[in-house]
């Protein structure tokens, strides 16, 4: 049986959807529920902080990057041994871009797809009633989507919470509560949004007190009780569920055999990435925390074995690896100790002369020549592709990306498309050499080329998603 499973929106961003989501997962596992978290969109940071809260690990959903089929085995997945599930939204409800496998990328895609009930948590500051006809306009927005209630945020007064509320009751739409403006349940934030939450001190504590927060402004039980009136979705399984499963240590899982690179021509039968090696090395501390969950689980369902190390720690790819993934994350905060870190650069040099290097944005950043931080002082890197990348020079890059292999590569062969997504604040200084693919965004049909290859190293700033 699926678990009921509900979606917290807004109308825009930084309207109050983490704090409404991390303080109602918090107190529902207090209450003795086992919460599902789920994030909508392309999002690494918040995930770790709903797993934090509800000590399981979460998932993103995302219309544009996955086709329905794989959002349903997902979010089945996420639903198992669970009694509700808690999903994020992204942005404002319906915000989106074109041309994605089964939407725009809009949380709304989500909602509709699995049929989740919207709690809308609205930031009424500078508002009375005309929050009524904010809400009116959303709840009509979509036949697809049912906005089940609305908590009300950053209100400062009861007379203030009166004159919002009452307007949006008018319309028959509950108002579940009310949050005042509280800056001490704030969390702190950084470049490309909160810090991270092995990063958060006292982050027990703090998520302790957002459930105090929500529990004294919110009617937890009504939130719940959206979830659990909703007609229950029919939603797909996996194939491999109940497939065995055999354990050769920690960070290692084995079912079967991965097919060769040059047996590896695209997704399986499930719409599913293939792993891109057997055995997986993927950089994993402060520095490069920028995998997400359902790659690394599907890579393991489908056979591959992945080998976790921390360059920050000055550790190596293991040597009996066949391909070193270096996830995106915060390089740019740690290029000191990364250019000291000198066993995990020969290290990877060594493993470029047998196995197959690449690199996602901040890992990308990592195998060129240089990388200049924040202060314009220049580090040293691995020195394996000609690029070099400054963070003292700032411009935001943003957006959904379809990226096309220009040659063969453990991804797929050359003409293969992958989909996912840019973010970041480098600035490149100088990239030279073959590109590792041919990108665009959603709003454009002109392919660019993006990154670059070089004898079995490479990389770009772009993020796999499916």
């Amino acid at each position: 049986m699926n678990a009921p499973g509900l979606l917290i929106g807004a109308a825009r961003s930084s309207s109050g959807k983490t704090t409404l989501t991390l303080g109602l997962m918090r107190a529902l596992m207090r209450r003795g529920l086992r919460v599902a978290p789920v994030k909508c969109g392309p999002d690494y940071i918040d995930p770790a902080f709903h797993a934090a809260a509800t000590g399981r690990p979460g998932v993103n959903l995302d219309s544009w990057a996955m086709d329905a089929d794989l959002i349903g085995r997902l979010a089945t997945r996420a639903s198992e041994d669970a009694d509700i599930v808690i999903a994020e939204g992204a942005m404002g409800l319906f915000d989106g871009a074109p041309g994605g496998a089964a939407g725009v990328g809009a949380s709304a895609d989500v909602a509709a797809l699995l049929g989740w009930p919207v709690v809308l948590v609205h930031d009424v500051s500078g508002q009375g009633q005309t929050a009524a006809a904010i809400v009116r306009g959303i709840a009509g927005h979509d036949a697809r989507v049912k906005v089940a209630g609305v908590v009300l945020n950053r209100v400062g007064s009861e007379r203030h919470r009166r004159l919002a509320g009452e307007a949006i009751e008018a319309l028959g739409v509950p108002v579940f509560g009310a949050l005042p403006r509280d800056e001490a349940v704030s969390l702190p934030e950084r470049h490309l949004g909160l810090v991270q939450a092995g990063e958060t001190q006292g982050l027990d504590g703090r998520l302790e007190a957002l459930a105090d927060f929500i529990e004294a402004h919110v009617d937890v039980g009504a939130v719940t009780e959206t979830a659990r009136a909703a007609p229950s979705p029919t939603l797909p399984r996996f194939a491999g569920e109940g497939a065995r499963r055999r354990t050769s240590s920690a960070t290692r899982e084995t079912i079967v055999s991965v097919p060769s690179p040059a047996a590896r021509r695209g997704r399986d039968r499930e719409g599913v990435l293939p792993p891109p090696a057997q055995r997986i090395a993927v950089a994993r501390d402060d520095a490069f925390s920028f995998f997400y969950p359902h790659l690394a689980q599907s890579w393991r369902d489908a056979g591959a074995e992945l080998c976790f190390f921390s360059p920050l720690a000055d550790e190596a790819p293991p040597d009996d690896c066949d391909l070193c993934w270096l996830p995106g994350g915060y390089p740019e905060l740690h290029a000191g100790r990364l250019s000291a870190a000198q066993g995990f650069m020969k290290g990877l040099r060594r493993f470029a002369q047998r196995g197959w290097l690449h690199g996602e944005c901040g890992g990308y950043m990592v195998l060129g020549r240089a990388l200049i931080d924040a202060a314009g002082e220049a580090h040293e890197m691995a020195g394996l592709l000609e690029l070099e990348t400054s963070f003292a020079q700032r411009k935001l890059h943003l957006g959904y990306r379809q990226a096309q292999l220009a040659a063969d590569h453990p991804l797929g062969a050359v003409g293969f498309r992958l989909r996912g997504h840019e973010f970041h604040y480098a600035t490149v200084l100088r990239e030279e050499g073959l590109p590792f693919a041919l990108a665009r965004d959603a709003y454009s049909d002109d392919e660019r080329p993006a990154g670059l290859a070089r004898n079995g190293v490479s990389g770009s700033f772009f993020h796999l998603m499916a």
